[in-house]
């Protein structure tokens, strides 16, 4: 069955600063790098068939894809070194921009009601609906690739939200409430080619 992993990159400084990212290029702070390192050292553990608590069992993985924002691409290469994957950056994997929003409190009120509406693109950033067109055509083309290969996709928590969102039905409260942490890896299983799209998530 084939596989995408997913992790969201190391702590970054507007993570500590609470601050949304989005397009803005922040890099990992010594916290995120060695998130990321240690990431990496226990993804090598666990490809090498032993048992993490908090890694998917069984877990293959044939190439990095990554954003090309630097707080997902250093992430990426810790881990490619840890692991000896292969790296590659994916533009599709950029996380969402926020327009007037970046650089402004993640908690903001004004914020959070403009994320709710999904064609909102946030006064010159860009709106839910095209992130998902694009996180989509990328999820697409991987499930139809010939080849039967699994990758780790590292990038930003508005890109985990929409890639839940590829695999399972979510209300527009509990998309808008998705989230993973830190270097947090987690796993989707594509289903079987004429199986219908929507799959268990373990």
């Amino acid at each position: 069955m084939k596989k995408v992993y997913l992790t969201r990159h190391g702590q970054s400084m507007w993570n500590v600063e609470n601050k949304i990212c989005g397009a803005t290029d922040i890099g990992l702070t010594e916290r995120g790098h060695a998130q990321a390192q240690a990431a990496g050292k226990d993804i090598a553990a666990a490809l090498r068939g032993e048992m993490f608590p908090l890694l998917p069992q069984n877990m293959k993985i044939d190439e990095i894809l990554y954003s090309p924002l630097s707080r997902a691409a250093q992430t990426a290469r810790h881990i490619s070194e840890q692991t000896g994957i292969p790296m590659r950056a994916e533009e599709r994997l950029r996380e969402q921009n926020f327009g007037k929003y970046e650089g402004t409190a993640r908690n903001g009120a004004e914020f959070q009601a403009a994320k709710a509406q999904f064609v909102n693109s946030y006064g010159g950033g860009e709106s839910m609906m095209r992130l998902a067109q694009r996180i989509y055509n990328l999820l697409d083309e991987i499930f139809h690739e010939p080849e039967e290969k699994n990758y780790l996709l590292v990038a930003h928590n508005g890109i985990a939200r929409i890639v839940r969102s590829y695999f399972f039905d979510m209300t527009n409260e509990e998309f808008a409430a998705f989230g993973i942490r830190n270097c947090e890896v987690v796993e989707f299983c594509f289903p079987e080619e004429n199986s219908g799209r929507k799959k268990d998530f373990f």
